[in-house]
């Protein structure tokens, strides 16, 4: 295991933490408090900023620095898609949606959702915050924005789901790739949202993969629930892991209690993979509500962000049969548990280094 060693200490000492335990940039579930107490472990927290302005962006960060003045952190954003289907098909798809949405009750007047804040300008928020890492999922980063964020001394993480996309990451300049396995909760992170559901890789045949052809950090991300993932993921040859899922029962999550609640003892068969709350795939706790969407007679979701705003509609209009949040949820969300964050990350890298044979 001296060979494991040497890429975990490598890793920490490159990127500021003592434990290579990274939090998941969870978009809505990821307040300062969870990355403060992650960080506090001698971890890297997160924000998932895609939903956030450059404001926005600017308070979390002022937020975290209060509950952790030198802590490792991460934000992350979003790629934006390329341009998609025409305009005509996006209002045919969108207005098929809208009539099965019909069946649950009746749309609100407002509450939709047209998208994330303008990319730019959360990019250069990002960059004014100076994070330890600034991240990217769905695709790559201009290699102008690349170049500045090296020379303000932030590192780049990609999220990748294959290695043809790990390749253009690390060709691109980006300083570890976070291969994201098909366990993982939330959205999933292919560049081209149509290879989304082709290109469903575990986690534990995309690590050594990854670590056989990069040159780069390889950070593991999906399905890691507890030390034993935590150990297999670095022995696999990870230099890292990334969680989400077993942080979201923590108190500094402060999710909604029915999502919470959802989490506990969910089997890994209880997850499935959908496009009905945002019209991106993600992972997410079955429900009836999503069940219905797999129906043979269910029109295809409108792409994103369209779907996310028709759903957002009818949540406002208090659709009885609607999720009510999106609950998603990775295929190891049983291993969850209603503790403090940094209590969880310190017993998994305990647990972590016990199996592996550290002193």
């Amino acid at each position: 295991m001296d060979d494991v060693c040497r890429r975990v200490r490598t890793f920490c000492d490159g990127f500021g933490v003592t434990v290579p335990v990274l939090q998941a940039p969870m978009a809505g579930a990821c307040p300062p408090s969870l990355a403060a107490a992650v960080a506090g472990a001698g971890g890297m927290g997160a924000c998932g900023a895609v939903l956030h302005g450059p404001e926005q962006i600017g308070e979390w960060m002022k937020a975290f620095r209060t509950g952790s003045p030198s802590g490792a952190v991460q934000l992350n954003v979003w790629v934006p898609d390329s341009p998609g289907s025409g305009s005509q098909e996006r209002e045919r798809l969108a207005a098929d949606a809208a009539a099965f949405l019909g069946e649950f009750g009746t749309a609100g007047e407002s509450g939709g959702w047209s998208g994330p804040p303008p990319y730019r300008e959360q990019c250069e928020a990002m960059l004014t915050s100076q994070p330890t890492v600034v991240s990217s999922i769905m695709g790559l980063f201009e290699p102008e924005y690349v170049r500045r964020l090296h020379a303000a001394g932030i590192a780049w993480f990609a999220c990748a789901t294959t290695l043809e996309e790990a390749l253009a990451a690390e060709e691109a300049g980006a300083d570890a790739v976070v291969a994201q396995g098909m366990e993982a909760g939330g959205h999933r992170g292919s560049f081209d949202p149509e290879d989304a559901e082709r290109t469903d890789i575990g986690l534990f045949a995309l690590v050594p993969w990854f670590a056989d052809h990069l040159r780069v950090p390889v950070v593991a991300a999906g399905g890691i629930g507890d030390g034993r993932g935590v150990a297999a993921a670095l022995a696999l040859g990870a230099s890292a892991v990334q969680v989400g899922t077993a942080l979201l029962r923590s108190p500094e999550a402060a999710i909604e209690a029915e999502w919470a609640d959802a989490l506990d003892g969910l089997g890994p068969e209880a997850t499935l993979t959908t496009h009905a709350y945002t019209g991106r795939l993600s992972r997410a706790v079955t429900t009836p509500f999503l069940r219905a969407w797999q129906r043979p007679e269910a029109p295809r979701p409108a792409p994103f962000p369209d779907q996310a705003g028709l759903v957002g509609r009818w949540r406002a209009g208090g659709a009885p049969e609607v999720d009510p949040l999106n609950y998603f949820a990775g295929q190891s969300a049983a291993l969850a548990l209603p503790e403090p964050a940094g209590e969880i990350v310190t017993r998994m890298w305990q647990d972590a280094s016990a199996l592996l044979g550290r002193r």
